[in-house]
């Protein structure tokens, strides 16, 4: 294995999703595990070391280990200076940004994430995807309200906070692949559908998205060369935590 720090992740998880895409749009070099979250490896003893809760993503760098999403992308900011920012210069844009992330990451993905869903199963079954669709719609039309507001102000832009992609970017694709998974008609949503066609042909979204890390017979180990705009990929045997 690499001596580069490791990523924890799961191929479909949006959370896991926004670290490797921020991972690539940094250029940071790192080695990735595969965690088969439907087959419960995330809860077993040593697993569960690394990430109390038992979720991904998890980044472990030497003797530090980190987990959720915005902390390991906020960390990614501080400890890369010298690389592509996540973050804008702006303080008030930056405000936004946070604004942008916290609805995604408190308001929206923990309502449809695995953990949650089998036990709104269990407690009412055949209702989990329903539960699913109302709390995406929910959060998709207060992103779709800000969104258009930005549109017609003097500022407006085509990324979601000022003329980069930043991290906001990175956390609403994820959240628009989730919600086409749950049966979401996402066309409701069109200033979305805008910021999201100007975010795909990033390379970042491209070395990042799941249809790059879907698992088949062997994992996909990913190196990102410092500054090189092409990932250099290796085939390694699957690992997991058993």
């Amino acid at each position: 294995m690499s001596d580069k720090p490791l990523l924890y992740h799961y191929w479909r998880s949006s959370s896991s999703w926004r670290v490797r895409w921020a991972l690539a749009h940094k250029r940071i070099p790192f080695t990735a595990i595969a965690i088969d979250l439907r087959a419960g490896d995330q809860y077993n003893d040593v697993c569960k070391d690394l990430s109390p809760l038992g979720v991904v993503p998890c980044w472990v760098d030497g003797c530090h280990v980190l987990t959720e999403s915005v902390a390991i992308c906020e960390y990614l900011e501080e400890a890369y200076p010298n690389t592509p920012a996540l973050f804008p210069v702006d303080r008030w844009e930056r405000a936004q940004l946070r604004q942008w992330v916290e609805i995604i990451n408190a308001g929206i993905q923990p309502l449809q994430n695995l953990l949650v869903l089998k036990e709104i199963e269990n407690v009412a079954a055949g209702s989990k995807d329903k539960w699913a669709q109302r709390f995406l719609e929910r959060g998709l039309q207060a992103l779709e309200e800000l969104a258009r507001a930005r549109l017609n102000s003097p500022t407006a832009a085509e990324f979601v906070v000022g003329n980069t992609l930043t991290l906001a970017d990175i956390f609403l694709v994820p959240q628009l692949y989730n919600a086409r998974r749950f049966g979401v008609e996402v066309s409701r949503y069109p200033t979305l559908c805008v910021l999201e066609k100007n975010t795909i042909s990033s390379e970042g979204y491209r070395l990042s998205c799941p249809a790059m890390w879907k698992p088949n017979d062997v994992d996909t180990l990913v190196l990102f060369q410092p500054y090189v705009g092409q990932a250099a990929r290796y085939k390694v045997l699957r690992h997991f935590f058993r």
